[in-house]
């Protein structure tokens, strides 16, 4: 009760969060399968336990004490590369090798999550770290001298709205907003953009907006951008209609302006990578809530032009989800499948290949993966930086833990990973959107 009233919550608020979570948790079952359950290329999938409202095991966000970092994998090394920042979400690493950082959250969505069960929802999230207010800026972050720590840190743009994609196409730089993606002129080197944007395309957005983030991704020859557009809802609560263009990634054409669905049935979508060795585009997407702690798992999977991969009707393929009516069993009958199965409730959030790095040999291909971290789970899940291993372009292995140490021995969340990508040096840089920091992991030196 404390956390909760230290953060000056009405007496009211702490009491009604109290009997809610109360009456959940006590009705939640505690998973008792293995770790690795829902792990894999072929997880088991339990049956459904269908949930009014999810399990609740929340995290509260208490931010890192002065003596406590993350931990890394042995052999490796973590320093704080960036601190300070305001809700730092997403990376980019420009040619020249600065960061670009986006310093964001969710935009005003006066109509996402309504009623009781959704000021509920809002009330755990904001315990979780969830809802502080969106900086709407781009800072950019400079190690000029090679120590490993940043020594310039500048406003890059600011003045977004819920900004959380970018990439460098040639002499421009493209920004997702939470609502259109905004072209601005770009100079190597600079380390502040004042130039007014130009709008490319809209995206989908409005008073629901569940799932906000865009992420973008050039495609190899420049031409194109790669765009990830999350569902409105957990499983079309909300109708059809409100899920036009989402649950989806778009190709968006730069010349043009224009755009067309590359893949559909991806409830929440969020990093995208280039796999090197076969060119695929890849993504990690978070399924849906609501059917038990061990269903549904969340996934990396290669990208089929064209594909449909089930959301809402159908999870892993072909399992129909009876909730959703009327049901489409003709698109259903063509689902595909995802690659690789990550455990139900980890939030993959950040995807990055790790070509280019410089940690291990072990580390020569394969993905890292930002797992955010349950809410929605007993035990939680996440909350760490995975590595999949790939072997002729698919995964291969067991998921190995780079960066764990997110969560106390309370179950307080000192911090929770997003976004990952590959620095100039080749090290791993993990953006940390509870603890405001970017951390850095690198090969041991000594």
């Amino acid at each position: 009760m404390e956390k909760f009233l230290c953060k000056n919550y009405s007496l009211a608020a702490v009491v009604i969060f109290s009997i809610a979570t109360g009456l959940i948790s006590g009705c939640a079952e505690t998973s008792t399968r293995p770790a690795n359950f829902g792990v894999g290329a072929n997880p088991s999938l339990p049956e459904p336990r269908h949930q009014l409202i999810p399990t609740v095991d929340v995290a509260p966000a208490i931010g890192w004490p002065s003596d406590i970092m993350p931990v890394a994998l042995n052999g490796m090394q973590i320093n704080a590369f960036a601190k300070d920042l305001a809700h730092p979400r997403w990376l980019y690493v420009l040619p020249n090798g600065d960061v670009l950082v986006a310093e964001t959250n969710a935009p005003y969505k006066p109509n996402d999550n309504a009623g009781f069960k959704g000021w509920v929802i809002g009330f755990i999230m904001d315990i979780a770290g969830a809802k502080p207010p969106s900086a709407n800026r781009i800072t950019l972050l400079r190690d000029s001298n090679g120590d490993g720590v940043a020594d310039v840190k500048t406003a890059f743009l600011e003045h977004l709205n819920s900004p959380f994609g970018m990439a460098v196409v040639g002499d421009n730089l493209f920004i997702a907003n939470s609502d259109a993606i905004i072209q601005f002129p770009y100079r190597s080197g600079e380390t502040r953009i004042t130039a007014t944007g130009k709008k490319l395309i809209d995206l989908p957005a409005g008073t629901i907006n569940h799932h906000w983030t865009k992420n973008i991704l050039a495609s190899d020859d420049g031409t194109q951008l790669y765009v990830t557009v999350g569902s409105n809802s957990n499983v079309a609560e909300n109708g059809m209609d409100a899920e036009k263009g989402r649950a989806a990634i778009w190709v968006v054409d730069i010349d043009q302006g224009t755009h067309r669905i590359f893949a559909s049935g991806l409830r929440n979508p969020n990093g995208m990578a280039w796999e090197p060795q076969t060119g695929k585009l890849w993504t990690v997407v978070n399924e849906r809530d609501e059917l038990g702690n061990d269903l549904v798992p969340d996934y990396l999977t290669s990208v089929t032009e064209g594909g449909f991969y089930g959301w809402p009707y159908s999870y892993y393929g072909q399992h129909i989800d009876t909730r959703v009516k009327p049901q489409r069993p003709e698109l259903v009958a063509t689902a595909i499948a995802p690659d690789y199965a990550l455990g139900s409730h980890v939030a993959p959030l950040g995807l990055s290949s790790s070509k280019g790095n410089s940690l291990s040999p072990n580390f020569s291909n394969g993905m890292f993966i930002g797992e955010h971290g349950s809410w929605n789970r007993k035990p939680p899940s996440g909350y760490k930086v995975v590595f999949v291993p790939f072997d002729n372009g698919q995964p291969a292995a067991n998921p190995i833990d780079v960066v764990t140490g997110f969560l106390n021995e309370k179950g307080d969340a000192y911090g929770r990973p997003v976004g990952v990508t590959i620095d100039k040096t080749g090290a791993l840089l993990v953006a940390d959107d509870v603890g405001n920091v970017i951390w850095r992991v690198s090969k041991n030196s000594n």
